[in-house]
């Protein structure tokens, strides 16, 4: 890590926080993308360390964790929306009802999307550390975790309706 690239990053820390704050609405939440972002630029390798260069990156750095974590909640929205309806919407007894309905949509799915949905949304790790266990890159856990929920939520939604098929003729 040079002694360039972090005088920029300190130069340029107040821009970085404001572009956060705007993307993000909430200060908290820019705080924490500003500091992965500044945590990508130290662990890069190819991180420029021109100030120009080194602001257009950083910005979209910034944006691209700030859609990241978006899309994250939006999953995960929708995923608790899911489950808090199988719970509105369970027999009289909602617990056994729903753990077992809960278990068995777990256990219908591959072995990998059960394995990152138990680190991340059981065991509670993070994405980094699911990747260390799982030996697989940060974006595959993502990726897995995000199609794990999803298939969840379909799953603990119910069978669809049945649609109609049209015969075919040749």
């Amino acid at each position: 890590m040079s002694r360039r690239l972090q005088a920029a990053l300190v130069t340029l820390m107040p821009e970085f926080r404001a572009f956060a704050r705007s993307v993000s609405l909430n200060p908290a939440d820019a705080e924490d993308l500003v500091q992965d972002a500044v945590e990508r630029a130290l662990q890069a390798r190819g991180a420029p360390s021109e100030v120009p260069a080194l602001r257009r990156w950083m910005f979209r750095v910034i944006r691209n964790l700030n859609v990241d974590e978006l899309r994250k909640r939006r999953v995960r929205r929708e995923y608790y929306t899911a489950q808090t309806r199988l719970y509105d919407e369970a027999p009289a007894s909602p617990d056994v009802a729903r753990d077992t309905l809960v278990r068995i949509a777990f256990d219908t799915l591959p072995p990998a999307t059960r394995e990152i949905l138990f680190l991340i949304d059981v065991m509670g790790f993070r994405y980094v550390e699911a990747a260390e266990v799982m030996e697989v890159p940060v974006g595959t856990v993502m990726s897995r975790l995000s199609r794990a929920r999803r298939v969840m939520c379909e799953k603990m939604a119910g069978p669809a309706e049945a649609v109609p098929q049209r015969k075919v003729t040749r």
